[in-house]
């Protein structure tokens, strides 16, 4: 199955009903008859997603790292680490993704990348709160503003983007559909608003669309 960029992947399903707790999983791709789920929607344990005849969607779990393509006739409840799937068929792998930046909540992450700028000197190297694994990150920034993405290890490098509240389902900006990648193994600062984290780019990570898990910046 081919995992398209969401900003131009066609939507299929019904919207997602509301469940209370963190989310367990990211869905990614969405594809034929599907409900229960939409592209790029948060879901919780206990949600079930049902697929027909022709129906596949791709999850993966925020705490597990675990990735899965479901196919076919059946359903998906959803699970703290992973997923229960009855009639339908599942493939699974582990993909890189920082499990721990998707437990912190923005008013820790903030205060912390504040003091961390703070502490940035010419002898310093900055100690990043996130890691992603590819060059083109998502940024989940809602609403309207300024999002700012500069990097620390080597002034000079700042990226600003005008969001107009429109981006994908209100708060989801990804860097695959820009030219400006960012740097393998640097380390930046972004910011929206009050909220702030420092992360830092694997030395590995390649520009373009990849899993969104490991691209995800949580800014909100």
């Amino acid at each position: 199955m081919k995992y398209p960029t969401f900003i131009v992947a066609a939507l299929t399903g019904l919207a997602a009903p509301v469940f209370a707790g963190p989310p367990a999983a990211l869905v990614e791709d969405v594809q034929g008859e599907v409900s229960g789920a939409e592209l790029m929607d948060y879901v919780a344990p206990g949600q079930v997603i049902k697929l027909g005849p022709d129906g596949a969607v791709v999850m993966s779990y925020l705490k597990s790292c675990r990735r899965e393509t479901v196919n076919g006739t059946g359903s998906v409840t959803v699970g703290p680490s992973e997923s229960k799937v009855e009639g339908a068929a599942l493939k699974s792998d582990i993909v890189n993704c920082d499990a721990s930046h998707a437990q912190a909540t923005t008013r820790e992450t903030s205060e912390v990348a504040a003091t961390i700028v703070r502490s940035v000197g010419p002898d310093s190297a900055p100690i990043a709160q996130a890691v992603i694994y590819g060059a083109s990150p998502i940024f989940e920034a809602k609403g309207r503003g300024t999002l700012v993405v500069e990097r620390l290890d080597q002034p000079g490098d700042r990226q600003e983007v005008e969001l107009s509240g429109r981006q994908y389902k209100g708060r989801f900006y990804d860097f695959a559909g820009t030219s400006h990648p960012l740097t393998p193994g640097g380390t930046y600062v972004a910011s929206f608003g009050p909220a702030r984290i420092v992360f830092k780019v694997d030395a590995q990570a390649k520009a373009g669309p990849g899993p969104a898990v490991g691209r995800l910046i949580r800014l909100n």
